[in-house]
């Protein structure tokens, strides 16, 4: 069972994707609320997978994917998105994201995304 570290300000998305999630075989070892909670967590649970968001307060998703990648080459980070981010997306991907799900996401592309990790 993979564990999965969930990056997003907005605990509504939070809860959505941890049902999903769980729902599909994914162990939840973790929340975080902004980039700088996400890169501490990281380090402290030692998931297989994250899912960031990119917009947050504190440290954005992009920032935190470099902290993270920084910490840990072989990290493995989902960048969750909304429509209209296409260059966050871009940058992501180059600083080593291993995909990217947008928003509003249909549940059986987030579990393929996270599956082929």
């Amino acid at each position: 069972m993979k564990k999965i570290l969930i990056v997003d300000d907005a605990a509504f998305m939070r809860m959505t994707l941890k049902a999903i999630l769980e729902r599909n075989g994914f162990e939840v070892v973790g929340e975080a609320v902004n980039g700088v909670d996400a890169v501490n967590k990281y380090m402290l649970l030692k998931p297989d997978i994250v899912t960031m968001d990119i917009t947050m307060p504190e440290m954005d998703g992009v920032e935190a994917l470099a902290e993270i990648k920084k910490k840990d080459p072989a990290a493995k980070v989902v960048m969750i998105s909304a429509l209209g981010q296409e260059t966050w997306v871009k940058k992501a991907v180059m600083l080593g994201a291993k995909g990217f799900v947008v928003k509003p996401y249909k549940e059986e592309y987030v579990v393929e995304t996270l599956n082929k990790l």
